[in-house]
């Protein structure tokens, strides 16, 4: 692999970046939205997952009041 001047390297870094398609405003707005509301409901799940899984345990284990 040839290497090449810091000019060079430069000049290859604005060419591909120019051909990288970027999402519109709208497009990462509903994408980061879209994060959110799937982390949230995630996070639902696995607490509620807790809770059940911690009542069973200490319903077997008889450490319920």
């Amino acid at each position: 692999m040839a290497k090449v001047g810091p000019l060079m390297f430069i000049q290859q870094v604005r060419n591909e970046v120019s051909k990288v398609t970027w999402p519109s405003r709208n497009e990462t707005t509903l994408t980061s939205v879209i994060v959110i509301i799937f982390a949230i409901i995630a996070s639902l799940f696995f607490f509620l997952s807790d809770q059940v899984m911690s009542f069973f345990i200490r319903l077997i284990l008889g450490l319920g009041s």
